[in-house]
């Protein structure tokens, strides 16, 4: 039954005889040409189409006619040209994703991302995916913004020089919104503690927050083993005083949400500085907080399943106080208190003669300054130098005698008893 069997390939033979069963069968009615149709996959159109061709042609009316024949949507060769052009030399180190929205967005081209990706791999300039690892099961995001932010920090070369910095960001689980993102020497309680007040002074109180377990997020006493929830880090005791739930993470693979958040921001922000020309981390923060998180946001977030929010108002005033590292010493008999080799002296207060051999609470701010306390009352604070910095009428969380002293004053005025004094 076949001609020349030499000019095709095995899988179109293969075809064309697969074909032809199904259609002598229908020739010799023992299945309808409906039938038939249905068992290759194509309408009755095409079918009748090809029983007059095999009845014409024979078995070569069965080729598929569009061997030989460029595809009508076939990209011109000056358009892979210009792609591949310029990936090479001006964005070669963005990844895929990132390069396809910029030739939509900066060149208007418009092909679609298999075929800009097929083309890179092809083109040798990008090397193809590595095989998945084993199947895991999603944990389902959170409803609502505010129930649950995780907060992480990834160690790379953002700056694209040779310098290593850390990405601190804090972003929703319900949404993926990023809430903050700052570049900073490396994670730290300090630069933790900067972005998760940013975040409660600008949004609201949430309900839990989810990292790894680094030494200023939890304890871990033994390695492997389970947090102690019982001994606080500094974060974990601010997070305490504002009924913020601590969760551990115990593996990447259980923060695969942020692990992939990151993935892409590795993928792009260092691209996008190098665009924007910026080298600095000052500037680069700056631009962080200018454009690039809201263009970030408007391409990543996604909707929540509920509407509304869990966040809460902060009516804690004192978070200046909460978001310091906070150690407990008592005062030396030269009325001094000393951490390691730096070293406060404490002036003479109103209400005791002496602190000698009290215990006090120093209190070092983000800003680098160093307050001590003696329960409610301030009794010093120092700039990063150790040197003394003059308070105003009183010191925040100070509790000032000016009140009463005021109302003595007046009621003075008044002859005693709140009314104006005879004569």
């Amino acid at each position: 039954m076949v001609d020349n069997p030499r000019q095709y390939s095995t899988a179109e033979v293969e075809r064309m005889m697969k074909l032809q069963d199904v259609m002598l069968k229908a020739m010799a009615k023992k299945i309808t040409w409906w039938a038939a149709a249905e068992i290759i996959g194509v309408s009755d159109r095409t079918m009748r189409r090809w029983h007059q061709r095999l009845e014409h042609d024979g078995y070569d009316g069965l080729a598929d006619r569009r061997k030989g024949k460029a595809s009508s949507r076939r990209v011109p060769l000056k358009t892979v040209e210009e792609v591949l052009r310029l990936y090479r030399e001006q964005y070669y180190d963005l990844n895929i994703r990132h390069f396809h929205e910029k030739l939509s967005a900066e060149h208007k081209i418009a092909l679609s991302y298999t075929w800009v990706q097929k083309a890179l791999q092809g083109a040798g300039l990008v090397a193809r995916r590595r095989k998945r690892g084993p199947h895991r099961r999603r944990r389902p995001r959170r409803p609502m913004p505010g129930m649950l932010l995780h907060i992480d920090g990834s160690k790379h070369r953002w700056l694209n020089d040779d310098r290593w910095h850390d990405l601190i960001v804090i972003l929703d689980d319900a949404s993926s919104e990023i809430y903050y993102a700052q570049l900073v020497e490396e994670e730290s309680t300090r630069t933790v503690m900067a972005g998760l007040r940013e975040v409660i002074e600008s949004k609201g109180l949430f309900c839990a927050l989810y990292s790894d377990r680094g030494s200023h997020f939890l304890v871990t006493v033994k390695a492997g083993e389970k947090v102690d929830k019982q001994r606080l880090t500094q974060v974990g005791r601010a997070m305490k005083e504002l009924g913020v739930q601590m969760i551990p993470a115990y593996s990447p693979q259980a923060r695969g949400r942020s692990e992939r958040s990151f993935g892409t921001w590795q993928g792009r922000l260092p691209q996008e500085l190098r665009l924007a020309k910026i080298g600095d981390r000052e500037k680069a923060n700056q631009f962080l907080r200018e454009r690039y998180i809201g263009e970030f946001n408007a391409k990543f977030t996604i909707a929540c399943e509920e509407k509304g929010t869990a966040f809460r108002r902060c009516s804690r005033k004192d978070l200046e106080w909460i978001f310091t590292v906070q150690t407990e010493r008592v005062v030396a008999k030269d009325n001094t208190v000393a951490i390691g080799e730096r070293q406060w002296q404490i002036d003479k207060t109103r209400f005791r003669s002496t602190l000698a051999g009290c215990t006090v609470t120093i209190h070092e701010h983000l800003n680098g300054e160093v307050s001590v306390r003696y329960g409610p009352h301030v009794i010093g604070r120092f700039n990063a130098k150790g040197e003394t910095v003059k308070q105003g009428k009183h010191a925040k969380g100070e509790k000032s005698l000016r009140p009463r002293l005021a109302l003595k004053s007046r009621n003075a005025a008044w002859g005693g008893e709140g009314k104006p004094g005879k004569g």
